[in-house]
């Protein structure tokens, strides 16, 4: 076993502007179907969100310039834990017994734990630069809230944030983090809000989904000029503030020596991880004649690129967001308690969700008691403890690898390991005390979910 294990860039090799990969849609015929407003069922212009996001962002996220350079500010709180090191997993592949090199990018070395922090420092800036000083959010295990309540520290904005209540209950130290950073964190669904006395009236034993916390958290937002909200996934300016990881990963392959990927793979709930490591390489496949295979691995219990329809639908489930194309289960429908809270989620980002109806990636969804038996054999192997969620792309990784074992074929596997498990013990001690419980949802559980999707001519 010889050779390079990780390779480190230094600070002066880091990504000076984030990669849109809205510019080079078009090159590859996908549309990107506008928001609309869906009191009228028209696009909705920039204005239409400012209630609850800064102009800068909103200009980001209808933007489609190729690249956005990186405020100095942003650059110099990323130092403190970018560039993140990629490894070769040498004794995983030795484990697997596979012909594959696999490589997995490790964003789990940032404060918060996870790859969440790319976006939350942007948005906590844009935010302080327009004055604002209060911060609402959601967040399902807790990773994206802890981001955004380390971000809102370093600018001295106020955070508030709603956690899915299975998580609150399942993740207690997840909570004291975010504490720590100074925000408040209140269990969702919660009496603070309209949206959460409605749901608690209707199932006063609700555990709680991101889309309801993202109501709590919109509704808020809404009705204080002092606050913002804060999206942690799905919309285009999150996924572009995470291109730094795929830009980090090229020039990283570069020293390893590696010509190309044949495959990348990324977990998915809403998207940010999926598309920050992605893009980059797909608009290699897209400009470049690149024949990189991109696979997305979701839950089996929230499989919204798998089973979900590709429409318009709101991203909350009280409908107060702007309606959005994207791979949905609908917008009520309630993911099952898994582990994973991050990826409990019923909708899909716009710009993945329009890249996988194009063709252009590749989805699976995967059942709870199989991700966790790809990372007992990921960490004994690279001693890394990996999240629930990002464990779902070691078993894509894990499936990739065994293929190759199959067939003969040596080929180079990517994927994400988008935080570290560390606040998931719990998860763990069900999994190794038998306890684990896989869902599958029948097929008319979803038709019945997708048969409340708003009707947009």
């Amino acid at each position: 076993m010889t050779g390079l294990t990780k390779v480190i860039l230094s600070e002066q090799d880091m990504p000076t502007h984030w990669y849109n990969i809205a510019a080079d849609l078009p090159t590859a015929g996908v549309e990107l179907p506008p928001p609309l407003n869906p009191a009228t069922g028209e696009p909705l212009g920039p204005d239409g969100l400012a209630p609850i996001f800064p102009m800068a962002l909103i200009m980001q996220e209808v933007s489609t310039e190729r690249y956005i350079e990186i405020p100095d500010q942003v650059q110099e709180i990323y130092k403190l834990w970018r560039p993140t090191p990629l490894y070769r997993a040498r004794r995983w592949e030795e484990a697997l017994d596979t012909p594959a090199r696999i490589y997995y990018k490790y964003e789990g070395v940032s404060p918060a734990g996870s790859h969440k922090p790319n976006t939350a420092v942007p948005q906590a800036y844009y935010n302080m630069k327009e004055g604002v000083t209060r911060l609402t959010t959601e967040t399902g295990a807790g990773q994206w809230g802890s981001a955004l309540s380390f971000a809102c520290q370093m600018f001295d904005i106020e955070c508030k944030v709603y956690m899915v209540k299975v998580s609150y209950e399942q993740k207690p130290y997840r909570k004291l983090l975010m504490q720590t950073w100074g925000a408040t964190v209140v269990p969702s669904p919660s009496t603070q809000t309209n949206a959460g006395r409605a749901i608690l009236a209707a199932d006063p034993d609700s555990t709680g989904s991101l889309g309801i916390a993202i109501s709590e958290a919109v509704e808020e937002a809404a009705l204080r000029d002092d606050t913002k909200y804060a999206l942690g996934s799905v919309l285009n300016h999150v996924l572009l503030h995470q291109t730094v990881i795929g830009q980090e990963v090229i020039k990283q392959l570069e020293i390893f020596e590696e010509e190309w990927p044949d495959v990348i793979v990324g977990c998915t709930g809403g998207g940010s991880n999926f598309g920050g490591l992605a893009f980059p390489f797909l608009r290699e496949n897209i400009v470049n004649g690149k024949q990189t295979r991109i696979v997305a691995v979701e839950p089996a219990a929230a499989p919204s690129l798998t089973r979900g329809r590709y429409a318009y639908d709101f991203g909350d489930t009280a409908q107060m967001t702007p309606l959005m194309k994207m791979h949905t289960l609908g917008h009520d429908f309630v993911p099952a308690p898994i582990h994973a809270g991050g990826l409990r989620y019923h909708g899909m980002s716009s710009l993945v969700s329009a890249v996988k109806a194009a063709g252009l990636i590749e989805a699976v969804n995967v059942q709870q008691k199989a991700i966790f038996d790809a990372a007992l054999s990921f960490t004994r192997a690279e001693g890394i403890l990996p999240a629930p969620e990002a464990s779902h792309a070691v078993l894509g990784a894990m499936q990739e690898a065994l293929r190759c074992k199959e067939s003969g074929a040596s080929e180079t596997i990517v994927f994400n390991l988008s935080g570290h498990g560390h606040f998931d013990l719990t998860a763990y001690e069900s999994y190794l005390d038998n306890q684990l419980v896989d869902y599958e949802y029948p097929e008319a559980a979803i038709e019945a979910s997708l048969a409340h999707l708003p009707q947009v001519a």
